[in-house]
């Protein structure tokens, strides 16, 4: 079971921090218009007069920050950025929020963190992904730098795993995950201390349902007791025997002064690398997981143990409405989690997988006896659709599935005490992408992906799918708009987000808007993304791939030639000299030239309606007698934009 855990809040800490230094700041010494200028802002702040005080803290921010005076520049930033919060105007209090960290930085401190926070949850996002069918374009987002995947690490996708013992309807018997909520789960979470034996029922149970176990193993008493010994020894050789994949997540959160463990990188270091070196040698089907917490942010990479003795790096992260259930502490619910883990994932991602080690979102708050259905729904859908596209290395969700009633932060984060969330989880879980087995280079059965709608990802074939991340201050969304190419094609006020569409509804060069309105039905936000589709080809049922993709040129498909051929089994030559392609299979012969529409088959002279032309060094030729010329029968369907080519 997992231990009970008093977090130091992130807000409650700074807050008190950053109040403590306003309240002793120290009187300016500078010239007579600087003091002149501070007396004047606080003598307006203090009579409510807080618009006149802007021009002042304005220049005091500007004054402090020129000379070099962080802690200065970083108060009066920090005025400007709540006035202007305060307003509503928050893109100007963003700025502000985020020069007042940048110098609380230069200044040697971390009070900036709360800040950043603050600009996070007010800033208005909008984003677009896609369902991808190009496996190596997927790949190639997923991938760490040097292409090499760690142990048990999918080539793409994301693991399902779930902390499963306080679930009245599953309990420690996994084989029920699949009955309860549709679908079976990669990986089962179980909790274990130091000094207490391998937890071999849990893995017995996780190998009879097909998955794999997440061990959190915690040092109670500290890492002191932590060492190699027979103790040890016959933990690594009985999880071996357990014959599953292990993710061993040792002395998690250490980053937080809540656990036993923090308190000295160094030692936590070392323990955590005689570990890594005993389980190599004594149960290679474990894998070693270093896993902080999200929070406090700045006490996390003095931890890191290394890149050669960590396989994966998780993070503990969670959301909820009030801070440690606490309703008289400032509203969270305008935090999401998805830009919490960008800190963690632009630091390691390239080196390691990411797991979310423990996630959830609460759809009640006992503390405040308030339901959050519409706001875990919300969220819901950020932690498995968006964080998996916008995050491509992140391998692994596994989420807390416990009521905490009055413990803790006194939150319901349980899937199946409200059937509205059961259902909701299970209708986003049967996404392919989300992966139910643990295998090395795992991928999605479908073997779709996703990539976010930018510059390099406009294009796709056939049909996709668009899933936006939308996040405004108001937190609740009100309806979302799709509208291509200045025609409203669907609206939706319902969660989840989402819109398929068909290749021969999106032409080249076509414009999707994404239109957000709050619950009072004001528009809060507007997005313009290009967006094409592209004609795709398909040989005896096969899907083609391309270097170069089809164009359509005055209305003719003009298609890979080579690439074509070849598929069909000719022979391909090519003559620079004279631009000309010979292509042969069996008693057919192909001649022809570039930019010249006759061709010769066999001798005989062939009019095509455009003629075979050169694009980014590919020949390209009409895709109705590329497919013909050796006896391929060819059709088109214009809603999935395909040319197939049957030759059986």
């Amino acid at each position: 079971m997992k231990l009970t855990k008093k977090r130091i809040g992130i807000i409650t800490l700074a807050v008190g921090i950053i109040t403590a230094s306003l309240a002793s700041a120290p009187a300016p010494a500078r010239a007579d218009i600087v003091w002149d200028h501070w007396q004047k802002a606080e003598s307006l702040r203090a009579s409510g007069n807080k618009d006149e005080a802007v021009p002042h803290w304005k220049f005091l921010a500007n004054h402090y920050a020129s000379a070099g005076e962080w802690e200065n520049a970083a108060l009066f930033n920090g005025n400007l950025a709540a006035y202007y919060d305060t307003l509503g105007d928050y893109d100007q209090a963003i700025s502000y929020y985020e020069s007042e960290n940048e110098y609380w930085v230069k200044a040697g401190k971390d009070w900036g963190a709360v800040k950043l926070q603050r600009a996070d949850q007010i800033r208005t996002t909008v984003e677009l992904y896609r369902q991808e069918r190009n496996e190596s374009t997927v790949q190639q987002l997923a991938l760490p730098k040097n292409s090499q995947l760690a142990k048990f690490e999918p080539t793409y996708g994301t693991y399902l795993g779930i902390y499963s013992e306080q679930d009245p309807k599953v309990g420690n018997i996994f084989t029920k995950m699949e009955t309860v909520y549709g679908k079976k789960h990669a990986i089962y979470l179980a909790y274990a201390h130091w000094g207490q034996g391998f937890p071999a029922s849990y893995a017995k149970r996780a190998k009879d349902a097909g998955g794999a176990l997440q061990i959190a193993w915690e040092p109670d008493d500290g890492l002191d007791p932590v060492t190699d010994g027979t103790y040890l020894r016959k933990w690594a050789q009985d999880a071996k025997a357990a014959g599953i994949p292990i993710f061993l997540r040792f002395a998690g959160e250490m980053n937080g002064a809540w656990v036993k463990w923090h308190g000295n990188p160094a030692q936590y270091i070392a323990k955590f690398r005689m570990l890594h070196d005993v389980f190599a040698a004594e149960a290679p089907n474990v894998a070693m997981v270093w896993s902080p917490g999200d929070v406090p942010a700045n006490d996390i990479d003095p931890y890191y143990p290394g890149d050669a003795y960590v396989d994966w790096v998780g993070v503990s992260l969670y959301i909820e409405p009030y801070e440690n259930g606490d309703p008289s502490l400032p509203s969270m619910i305008s935090m999401s989690s998805v830009e919490r883990l960008t800190r963690l994932y632009n630091t390691y991602s390239d080196r390691k997988p990411l797991m979310l080690s423990e996630t959830g979102v609460p759809h009640y708050a006992h503390s405040a006896g308030e339901d959050f259905t519409e706001w875990a729904k919300l969220n819901l859908q950020r932690l498995y659709e968006i964080m998996p596209y916008k995050y491509p290395r992140l391998k692994a969700i596994t989420y807390f599935n416990v009521d905490q009633k009055m413990e803790n932060a006194k939150n319901d984060y349980s899937l199946s005490t409200s059937s509205e969330i059961q259902n909701y989880y299970s209708k986003l879980i049967a996404n392919p992408y989300l992966l139910s087995k643990v295998t090395d280079a795992a991928k999605p059965n479908d073997r779709m992906g996703y990539v976010p709608v930018d510059a390099n990802h406009q294009a796709f074939t056939k049909q996709t799918k668009l899933i936006p991340f939308v996040k405004i201050p108001d937190v609740y969304i009100g309806k979302v708009e799709y509208i291509l190419n200045g025609q409203v094609i669907a609206s939706q006020t319902d969660l989840p987000y989402g819109l398929e569409l068909r290749a021969g509804d999106v032409p080249e060069g076509s414009v999707i808007q994404i239109r957000v309105y709050n619950k009072a039905g004001k528009q809060t936000a507007l997005r313009t993304f290009g967006l094409s589709s592209q004609v795709s080809v398909e040989i005896d049922g096969k899907e083609q791939k391309f270097e170069q993709a089809p164009v359509i040129v005055k209305g003719s498909t003009l298609t890979p030639l080579r690439a074509i051929f070849e598929a069909m089994g000719a022979t391909v030559d090519y003559e620079a000299a004279t631009r000309t392609v010979t292509a042969k299979k069996g008693s057919t012969t192909l001649r022809l030239t570039l930019d010249q529409k006759t061709v010769y088959v066999n001798g005989k002279a062939v009019q095509l309606d455009e003629p075979a032309q050169l694009v980014n060094g590919y020949t390209l030729a009409p895709a109705r007698f590329v497919g013909e010329t050796f006896g391929g029968k060819v059709a088109w369907d214009g809603t999935s934009r395909t040319v197939t080519i049957t030759t059986k």
